[in-house]
């Protein structure tokens, strides 16, 4: 597994703060342990997937608890050995959607899983948020019965809210004349030595380079050669304009960060400002600078899993346009100085 880079640095985000992280592979949680909790005969989800409580989209703010349960289930996503004890609810839908299942607001560290009706499992999430809640973006349903387990990493239990909306897929298309990323396709066992910058140290720290207004790329997640879970993280290096500023708008059909990263020196490289784009949700990044100077910039998932292979992000920035030049013989050319 490739080394987790230390960051000195980060930024305050909308939920209880860790330190913001440019690595593909995800941390190592510390271990944990919690105190025996007394059942609580205010259950509102099921103990078991036989006795699953029947909910309907959409699911909105539904509060319940986990402690009293039993623990019956447990999903490498990407860590197992859970003991918390976990809820179920049933969702069946007419005709295929996508949704997002939430549990942002509750008040422990939560672990997620969709199952079928032949108990397959669907999706599942461990740390979607900075302070380890769980989420679902995206996930496909077809017409049938779903069950949503509510569980918790370790022996964790507690307070959760529940929310399920429909999710609007591919929502964020490409520009026409765009400049393209060019990465290859992301398949179990990929190897990054595109544009993977300080994560990609075996293929001499590779970045990418945005000279153009409108970028189109792809991240999303796959296994690593030796079967951990990693997410594809995109390393730039841009030229401010001579604005001295570069302005960057992001949107993506998954929630993204962007990033800005400085010291430029792999060692000790951490976050200096972020923003969250996506889905269909655009957000700003102002970088000042002297014009002509480099900027690092990085862009990859919110999650170190997630609900398909690849997506599409897209930014817009106060680049200069490439000059278009017409074709020219060299005999023309000649001529010009006749």
């Amino acid at each position: 597994m490739k080394p987790l880079l230390a960051l000195a640095a980060f930024l305050a985000v909308a939920v209880p703060v860790v330190a913001l992280d440019p690595g593909q592979a995800r941390p190592p949680k510390p271990p944990v342990t919690y105190p025996v909790q007394a059942p609580d005969p205010e259950r509102q989800g099921g103990d078991t997937i036989a006795d699953a409580v029947a909910v309907f989209l959409p699911v909105h703010d539904l509060v319940g608890t986990t402690v009293g349960y039993t623990d019956d289930y447990d999903e490498q996503c990407p860590y197992v050995g859970s003991t918390s004890p976990d809820v179920v609810y049933s969702l069946s839908v007419d005709w295929s959607i996508h949704v997002v299942i939430d549990l942002l607001g509750s008040t422990y560290d939560t672990k997620l899983y969709v199952y079928d009706e032949d108990l397959a499992l669907v999706a599942c999430n461990d740390d979607y948020y900075p302070d380890y809640v769980s989420r679902l973006d995206g996930v496909p349903l077809d017409p049938g019965t779903y069950f949503i387990v509510i569980d918790g990493y370790g022996g964790a239990a507690g307070d959760y809210v529940l929310n399920i909306d429909e999710f609007i897929v591919d929502v964020v298309t490409c520009p026409g004349g765009a400049e393209l990323e060019g990465e290859p396709t992301l398949v179990d066992g990929y190897v990054d030595a595109f544009n993977g910058g300080c994560n990609s140290p075996e293929a001499g720290n590779p970045f990418g380079a945005i000279t153009r207004p409108v970028f189109c790329g792809q991240s999303g997640w796959y296994l690593s050669p030796d079967g951990s879970r990693y997410r594809d993280t995109d390393w730039f290096e841009i030229v401010v304009p001579d604005a001295g500023f570069l302005e960057i708008t992001g949107d993506a059909n998954f929630t993204t960060y962007l990033f800005e990263l400085g010291p430029q020196d792999c060692g000790s490289v951490a976050v200096i400002q972020n923003v969250i784009c996506g889905p269909f949700q655009p957000a700003t990044m102002t970088i000042p600078g002297a014009p002509g100077s480099t900027v690092w910039f990085w862009v990859g998932p919110t999650t170190f899993d997630g609900p398909t292979g690849e997506y599409l992000y897209v930014l817009w920035s106060n680049l200069e346009p490439a000059v278009a030049v017409a074709p020219r013989s060299w005999s023309a050319v000649k001529g010009l100085f006749d």
